[in-house]
């Protein structure tokens, strides 16, 4: 390595660096200086580390000004700079006379006749500066004062040494800890993703986004705020607030200044890391965060396709002063929400839709006097809260009534609208021919068939018409679920008798069924998502359906069919379920 190259060492600069001392006063290297002035009896001594340009004493004794107050000369006024080129120590007799040194401006400015200077190493052994005691006199270095200085420059060393590898230890866990952050924030944003997509409201996002960074920013509040119709902002957390704190700011201008408000309208995220930050830049909040005892807030935009859609506020009780890193996992959060929150209003949106379509083809029942007469309806939890499954009831000429029960595959829109049109169809043949279930479910298959429809479909068409022993039960089941005849004594039993359903081949032939029915028997027909689940077995199921109706055989019908509804369509059902039941009078 050549000479001028030992100056440019990245290791050695690294090591310089990584001591932390620069062109200013550390006491225990003052410590050291004024040690070696004494020891020595010199006027001035240094402790001196060499730059690549420079030379800095962060341990002087001694030295004029203007030299003290600067703590560093260009190498043009070092000596030091001879011990790092060297790797060895420089003693100098009378620097004026010295062929190494002479025409050195330190000679001059700063009165260096006589210098020893002892190399000053790391654990590596790069000589990083030098311990150096200077005489502005000649000076003859005896033997034992030359071995003192090298004593003292190799316990100098060990200060320099110990305090590298201190901030080396200090660095790595800096590290350590920011890496450990980096990886909190990212598995925050992972989580974020994953649980903010299996939200389907706007209280599921608010509930979702605090869980998410408790233990991580811990804030003492979570807003989500959005812009109304009419461009004011919405709060949509209130419900974690008390009440007369949500109530203030249910719907307000979006000119207000809160923290909310201000990233709305500039796009931008609001932070507000002390209460003074709060009062200058949002005066509206200062009240609300002084009751709260809240000291700083942060307000992030929701982005939307055509500008803020709203805010994602987070607020806290001592003074909090986000980092860029904190800043950009709110962005990002905030992309989170904003996503979730859009798809909950649209599935808000379609579940309004979907439950108005439904109840338009649920069309009401109609005066069965003498009989009782009810019906039910629930949608799968899953899905668009609305599908196939329908029910229907239509009075006919001659004191006759009609009872149909359908299950169009699916529970979704399309499933809806392909059973309105089922339901329509079959409306129509009720209304324009008088003919028995079979045949009408015949030409409601060909019509299916003929319009290309190969959905499959379970239906039963029921009439009720009155019998010379009392009224006759007669059907047609096209592959549904048996209709149960519930006596007025609890007996209960299933209207078997059933064929192909809808929808699979073409002129598939079908059977007509009749049951006289007693007085007081109660006629219930359902979709099958009453009785089918992923773990249950259907045939217990059924059992367990049959034993129901048992004890509420004499039930008045709404009741009965609550019942069944909460017993066996609680919680996470599956399926849609339609229900319609039917009972006789007792005379």
């Amino acid at each position: 390595m050549s000479d001028e190259s030992a100056l440019h060492a990245p290791g050695r600069l690294d090591a310089i660096v990584g001591t932390g001392l620069a062109a200013a006063p550390d006491p225990m290297f003052d410590r050291f200086a004024r040690i070696v002035s004494r020891v020595l009896n010199v006027p001035v001594a240094l402790v001196s580390l060499v730059e690549e340009s420079r030379q800095v004493f962060p341990g002087a004794c001694g030295l004029a000004e203007p030299w003290a107050g600067r703590r560093e000369t260009p190498l043009s006024h070092s000596f030091c700079q001879h011990v790092v080129l060297t790797s060895k120590p420089l003693i100098v007799t009378d620097a004026r006379t010295d062929e190494r040194v002479v025409g050195n401006l330190a000679i001059t400015d700063l009165s260096v006749v006589g210098y020893a200077g002892m190399p000053l190493t790391d654990a590596e052994g790069n000589v990083l500066g030098s311990l150096c005691a200077i005489d502005s006199q000649p000076r003859d270095w005896t033997p034992d004062e030359l071995e003192l200085l090298a004593d003292l420059a190799e316990t100098c060393s060990d200060g320099l040494r110990s305090r590298i590898a201190t901030r080396r230890e200090r660095a790595a866990q800096a590290r350590e800890r920011l890496a450990g952050a980096a990886a909190d924030r990212g598995r925050l944003l992972l989580r974020a993703s994953v649980a903010l997509a299996g939200t389907s409201t706007v209280t599921d996002v608010v509930g979702t986004v605090r869980e998410l960074v408790t233990g991580s920013l811990d804030p003492d509040y979570v807003g989500v705020s959005l812009l109304d119709p009419g461009g004011r902002v919405s709060l949509e957390s209130g419900a974690t607030l008390p009440a007369r704190v949500a109530a203030r700011w249910d719907n307000y201008s979006r000119a207000a200044t809160t923290p909310s408000a201000l990233a709305v309208s500039t796009g931008a995220a609001v932070l507000l890391p002390d209460r003074d930050a709060v009062a200058a830049r949002a005066p509206d909040a200062v009240a609300t965060f002084a009751e709260m005892g809240w000291q700083a807030g942060a307000s992030v935009p929701l982005p939307g396709p055509h500008g803020p859609i709203g805010a994602l506020t987070f607020v806290w009780k001592q003074p909090y002063v986000l980092d860029e890193a904190e800043q950009a996992v709110l962005a990002a959060l905030a992309g989170y929400v904003s996503r979730a929150v859009q798809r909950a209003e649209y599935l808000y949106s379609r579940e309004q839709v979907a439950a108005l379509l439904q109840r338009s083809m649920l069309s009401d029942l109609p005066d069965a006097a003498p009989f009782e007469l009810a019906a039910r309806y629930e949608p799968a939890v899953r899905g668009e809260h609305v599908g196939g499954d329908w029910y229907d009831a239509v009075r006919l000429p001659g004191n006759h009534l009609a009872l149909v029960v359908g299950d169009v595959a699916g529970h979704d829109m399309r499933a809806a609208a392909r059973m309105g049109q089922l339901r329509s169809m079959l409306r129509a043949y009720l209304a324009d021919r008088q003919e028995p279930p079979s045949v009408l479910l015949r030409r409601l298959d060909n019509a299916m068939q003929t319009l290309g429809d190969r959905t499959m479909t379970t239906a039963v068409l029921a009439y009720v018409q009155p019998h010379e022993a009392g009224y006759r039960l007669q059907w047609a089941n096209a592959g549904h679920p048996a209709p149960l005849l519930v006596e007025a004594d609890g007996t209960v039993s299933p209207l078997a008798g059933r064929d192909v359903l809808l929808g699979v081949q073409r002129r598939s032939s079908r059977t007509d069924h009749t049951r006289v029915l007693p007085p007081g028997a109660t006629v219930l027909l359902y979709t099958d998502g009453l009785i089918e689940t992923r773990t249950d077995v259907i045939d217990e199921r059924k059992r367990q359906l049959r034993e129901a109706l048992r004890d509420l055989a004499t039930a008045p019908l709404p009741e009965l069919l609550d019942k069944i509804l909460a017993r066996f369509a609680a919680g996470d059902h599956e399926d849609d379920i339609a229900m319609l039941a039917i009972r006789s009078p007792l005379t």
